[in-house]
C-alpha cells in the first residue's frame, strides 16, 4: 500500500480523503494558501505546506507547486478530492509524468470524457441514450438548423462546461444567434474552450446519476443511482439516494448500461455518470471523472467505503465487491450546508463563533470547520455536508428535520432555514422532485418561516457567544439543548428570547 498521499485539496473533502488514508495507515500531506493558515485540513494532516496566495489560481489550481510540494515531501500518490484540479488532464499527466500515481482516471480518458461533445458521442457508440442534439457547432447558421430540427425549447451548452457554466436556454428562433455567441464567450471564459454544441431542452426532468468504480483489471460494478434534481443555478443542494423515481428493473437496466459505457471508454477509479430522466426515459448528460461531493449517501446505504476504493484501486488492487454484493438498505438524504442567504443564495464569509454539529442514530456529518473558523470569500462557501440514513424514505427526511434543527452555527448566515423548508415541502416528501423545483414550488415564504424560527435564536447565541461567558451562566446551554429538543420547536421565539435575556 501507498506510504505517503499528498490531498491536492481542501476543506471537507480533504479531510474526508485523509481519513481513509489514516485507516489505511497511510501517512497524509496537506497543502494550503494563505487563507487557509487554521484551516482543519491543515491541521489534521501529518504534514502541512504553503502553496500560495488565496487566489486559487496560486495555490490550488497551481500544477507546479503542487507537483514540487509533491516531490519534497516524497509523496506515492496525489488525491485531487473535487473540484479544482480534479478532472484536469494537464494536471493527471503531470503526475503521469513525474511517478507519482494520480488518484483516479487515465489524463486521456480525463481529456475524453472533459468534453461533453466527445463523452456524448463515445456514450452513444456504447449504445447508451442520449439527449436530441448535434455535434461541435462550426457556426450560427449550423446552430438554427439544428433547433429547426430538434425543435424549441433548445439549450446552446459549452463543451467544456460544468456547474452550469455556458448553458443558456433558447425558446424561439429569435433568442438562438445571442444565446449561441454567449455560450462560446462563457466556455472560452471559464473553460478556454469556445466551442459549443445545442440539445433538446427538456423543461422539467429529474437529474439522476449513477456512481461507478472500475478498476485496473477490467472489473466494472456500478453502486445504484442518487437524485440530484434539487439545484439552484444548476448546482445541487440536496441529494438523496436511491432515487423515488427509479424502480428496481429500471436501475438494474441503467446499471447494465452504465457498466456497458465504464468498460467501452477504459474507465478506471471511481466516476459518475448523469442523466436526465423525464417521462420515462434516461438519457445521458455526462461523466464526472472524480470523486461526487454526494459519494456520502451512497457509501451510507451501500455500506462501501468509495474513497478507500479509490486508493486501492489506484494501488493496483482488484475489486474485491461482485455486482451482486452490492445491495442498497434503506435510504439516505444529503443537505450542502453553505455560509450563504437562504433565499437569494448570495455567499456569505465571516466568521464561525459557536459551532455545534447534530449526531444521534443515522447522522453523518463531513465538515472541515472548527469555532473560529474564518469562512473565506475566495472559495465555495460550503461548511458541512449533513447526511442522514434512514430504514425508508419518510424515516430519512424526519430525521434530517431533526438534525438540521440541532444544527448550530453562530457567527455567519447559513442556508439551514432553506434545508428545512424543503424538508417540510408536500411535493418534496412525495418526491415529486425535479430540477426547476426550487424556483417552481417558490418556497421562499417557507424559507423565511424558517428563517424566522431559526435565525433570530443563532443571532441571539452570537451576542452571548461574543461575550465572556461565566460559569454560572449554563443558562445559555440549558435554552438551547430546550430549542435543540424539538423537531419542531413548540416555543415561541418570543419566548426562547425571554429565556436567553435572563442569561444577562
Amino acid at each position: 500500500m501507498f506510504e505517503k498521499v499528498l490531498v491536492a485539496n481542501r476543506g471537507e473533502i480533504a479531510i474526508r480523503v485523509m481519513r481513509a488514508c489514516r485507516e489505511l495507515g497511510i501517512r497524509t500531506v496537506a497543502v494550503y494558501s494563505s487563507a487557509d493558515r487554521r484551516a482543519l485540513h491543515r491541521l489534521y494532516a501529518d504534514e502541512s505546506y504553503y502553496i500560495g496566495k488565496a487566489d486559487a489560481r496560486e495555490s490550488y489550481l497551481n500544477i507546479d507547486r503542487i507537483i514540487e510540494v509533491a516531490k519534497k515531501a516524497d509523496v506515492d500518490a496525489i488525491h485531487p478530492g473535487y473540484g479544482f484540479l480534479a478532472e484536469n488532464p494537464e494536471f493527471a499527466k503531470r503526475c503521469e509524468e513525474e511517478g507519482i500515481v494520480f488518484i483516479g482516471p487515465s489524463s486521456d480518458v480525463i481529456a475524453k470524457m472533459g468534453s461533453k461533445v466527445m463523452a456524448r458521442k463515445l456514450m452513444q457508440e456504447a449504445g447508451l441514450p442520449v439527449v436530441p442534439g448535434s455535434p461541435a457547432l462550426e457556426d450560427v447558421d449550423s446552430a438554427f438548423k439544428w433547433a429547426e430540427k430538434i425543435g424549441y425549447p433548445v439549450a446552446i451548452k459549452a463543451s467544456g462546461g460544468g456547474g452550469g457554466i455556458g448553458i443558456t436556454i433558447v425558446n424561439s428562433e429569435d433568442e438562438l444567434e445571442q444565446a449561441f455567441y454567449k455560450s462560446k464567450k462563457l466556455g472560452e471564459k471559464y473553460f478556454g474552450d469556445a466551442t459549443v454544441y445545442i440539445e433538446k431542452y427538456l423543461p422539467k426532468p429529474r437529474h439522476i446519476e449513477f456512481q461507478v468504480l472500475a478498476d485496473e483489471h477490467g472489473n466494472v460494478i456500478h453502486l445504484g443511482e442518487r437524485e440530484c434534481s434539487i439545484q439552484r443555478r444548476h448546482q445541487k443542494l440536496i441529494e438523496e439516494c436511491p432515487s423515488p423515481a427509479v424502480d428496481d428493473e429500471t436501475r438494474e437496466e441503467m446499471g447494465k448500461l452504465v457498466v456497458k459505457g465504464t468498460k467501452y471508454i477504459g474507465y478506471t477509479n471511481a466516476g459518475t455518470m448523469e442523466f436526465l430522466y423525464q417521462d420515462g426515459k434516461f438519457y445521458f448528460l455526462e461523466m464526472n471523472t472524480r470523486l461526487q461531493v454526494e459519494h456520502t449517501i451512497t457509501e451510507l446505504v451501500t455500506g462501501i467505503d468509495i474513497v478507500k476504493y479509490q486508493i486501492k484501486i489506484a494501488y493496483g488492487e482488484e475489486l474485491y465487491h461482485d455486482q451482486e454484493d452490492v445491495v442498497m438498505r434503506g435510504h439516505a438524504i444529503e443537505c450542502r450546508i453553505n455560509a450563504e442567504d437562504p433565499i437569494e443564495f448570495l455567499p456569505r464569509s465571516g466568521r464561525i463563533v459557536h459551532y455545534r454539529s447534530p449526531g444521534g442514530i443515522g447522522v453523518r456529518v463531513d465538515s472541515g470547520v472548527h469555532m473560529g473558523y474564518v469562512i473565506p470569500k475566495e472559495y465555495d462557501p460550503m461548511i458541512s455536508k449533513l447526511c442522514v440514513w434512514g430504514e425508508n424514505r419518510l424515516e430519512a427526511i424526519y430525521r434530517m428535520r431533526r438534525a438540521l434543527w440541532e444544527y448550530v452555527i453562530v457567527g455567519v448566515e447559513t442556508n439551514i432555514p432553506f434545508h428545512l423548508a424543503v424538508m417540510h415541502n408536500d411535493a418534496f416528501v412525495r418526491g415529486e422532485t425535479h430540477t426547476k423545483f426550487v424556483d417552481e414550488q417558490d418556497i421562499r415564504e417557507e424559507v423565511r418561516t424558517y428563517m424566522v424560527k431559526y435565525h433570530p435564536i443563532m443571532k441571539r447565541l452570537d451576542e452571548v457567544f461574543r461575550e465572556e461567558i461565566k460559569e454560572e451562566d449554563i443558562a445559555v446551554a440549558l435554552a438551547l439543548a430546550e430549542y435543540q429538543r424539538y423537531e419542531e420547536p413548540r416555543i415561541s421565539t418570543w419566548k426562547m428570547h425571554a429565556r436567553l435575556e435572563n442569561v444577562k
